[in-house]
């Protein structure tokens, strides 16, 4: 801002500086309004929760490794088992624990009608956690 004077013998040039006062006077006025509005801006709820003791699982989820070669035999953690044994080991792992993993991993030569006769016997048998082992080697 710049003041000009009414005395005709004062050859002084305008004032080109701006005043700061006011500048920091507002900024200290905001300052103290945000800290003490601060505080009042929790959206917190004040609950009381109730209070349980649990134990933690202890026991890792069971994984059962199915194997199926480029023929079409079905291995149950290594030991060659035919598909109707496959099919009663699975409904018992269901109905004991049906959090079970099922570890598939399949030659890449295999009929896809071997996967999915298996993918079908373990959903009938209430196992719906499925992975698929691949190899992650590019070819």
């Amino acid at each position: 801002m710049s003041f000009a004077t009414l005395d005709p013998d004062d050859t002084a040039s305008d004032l080109a500086e701006i005043n700061m006062v006011p500048l920091i006077d507002v900024m200290l006025v905001l300052l103290v309004i945000f800290i003490v509005a601060a505080p009042l801006l929790q959206h917190a709820v004040p609950l009381d929760l109730p209070r349980a003791a649990s134990q933690p699982q202890s026991a890792p989820a069971e994984h059962i490794k199915l194997a199926i070669d480029r023929a079409g035999h079905i291995y149950w953690n290594g030991t060659l088992t035919p598909l109707a044994q496959i099919e009663q080991r699975l409904t018992d792992t269901g109905t004991r624990a049906p959090h079970t993993e099922l570890h598939l991993s399949a030659d890449s030569a295999t009929a896809y009608e071997r996967v999915a006769q298996l993918l079908a016997a373990s959903s009938r048998a209430g196992l719906t956690r499925v992975g698929f082992v691949t190899d992650p080697r590019a070819k």
